[in-house]
């Protein structure tokens, strides 16, 4: 088995910088979140409370991507010999569904406060909008340049994008109501934040589904890869074959590779020397095990179902 690994000091600082980031939005949102119940129990508004308990959902979803962060750290040991390295894939899961579950909560209770509208104070919740938008808006900053590279990190960037564009929703509502008396774009403001939270949701839900699931990256072509390494010198047929991508960093290649002759074991690692290089390079994939054979009578199919 063959390893290509390329971990530096760059990345373990960039990783210091990611946990730094995510405490301060930690704490940004704690406050948020206190500020919002409070005037959201003043004013009335359920905008305002539904934006709280989002906003108490990210501060639960960065504790649970802080923890997986500093969690992926660790190193690998005997009983856990991939260490935690799929501790960010999980919390990523987590937190894309906790949005969906959040936004399925504010749907019903904007259906109960549209057939029953109250009278809100307005003011409040405009000032307390206007709090949670620059708030949010600095944590969504700190993340941003993680979120693009990182499944963990894009869920909680996830989640403080969606809540600052909610609080942008809140202020525009507390306008209306203000000016205009319109209480009734309270609910229906919740419903549309609602809405935004699955859509955003739904698309990170599936994607760290397949990680954690082991499915194929859908920008692995496995027979293409199969028939390229099929072309070498020697190699009989490539068979068994599994692909799948460990965390962020990380893809896996496992194959049988029959051979037309018995090898020697130093030109079957030549032949391996190939592979790894061929498969780095035009897919990402940097971490290769071969298993060599001669002769095994056994399945010869790409895919096989252990």
């Amino acid at each position: 088995m063959s390893h290509s690994h390329n971990h530096n000091y760059t990345h373990h600082h960039h990783g210091d910088l990611k946990g730094r980031n995510l405490l301060i939005s930690i704490l940004l949102n704690i406050g948020i979140t206190v500020a919002q119940v409070i005037g959201g129990l003043i004013s009335g508004s359920l905008a305002l409370l539904s934006d709280a308990l989002h906003n108490f959902s990210d501060v639960l979803s960065l504790i649970v991507s802080y923890v997986a962060n500093r969690l992926s750290k660790r190193k690998a040991s005997n009983k856990k010999t991939f260490g935690y390295k799929r501790a960010e894939i999980l919390a990523a899961f987590i937190n894309a569904s906790t949005l969906i579950v959040v936004a399925i909560l504010l749907i019903i209770e904007a259906v109960e406060r549209f057939q029953h509208p109250q009278e809100i104070a307005s003011n409040l919740v405009i000032w307390l909008s206007i709090i949670a938008i620059l708030g949010n808006g600095f944590s969504v900053i700190l993340l941003k340049k993680d979120a693009e590279a990182n499944m963990n990190m894009k869920s909680a960037y996830l989640h403080l994008f969606t809540d600052m564009m909610a609080s942008v929703a809140v202020l525009v509502g507390g306008l209306l109501m203000q000016y205009f008396k319109m209480y009734w774009v309270d609910s229906v403001l919740t419903f549309a934040i609602a809405l935004y939270l699955i859509w955003m949701g739904w698309d990170l839900l599936k994607n760290s589904t397949k990680v954690l699931m082991l499915f194929t990256p859908d920008s692995i072509p496995i027979q293409r890869i199969v028939d390229e390494i099929n072309a070498f010198e020697l190699v009989k047929n490539t068979h068994h074959v599994h692909v799948w991508q460990l965390n962020e960093d990380e893809i896996h290649l496992e194959a049988h590779i029959d051979f037309y002759k018995d090898i020697t074991l130093s030109k079957f690692d030549e032949i391996l020397k190939a592979i790894e290089t061929l498969v780095l390079d035009k897919y990402d994939i940097n971490h290769v095990n071969i298993q060599p054979e001669y002769g095994k009578d056994d399945a010869k199919e790409v895919i096989v179902q252990d």
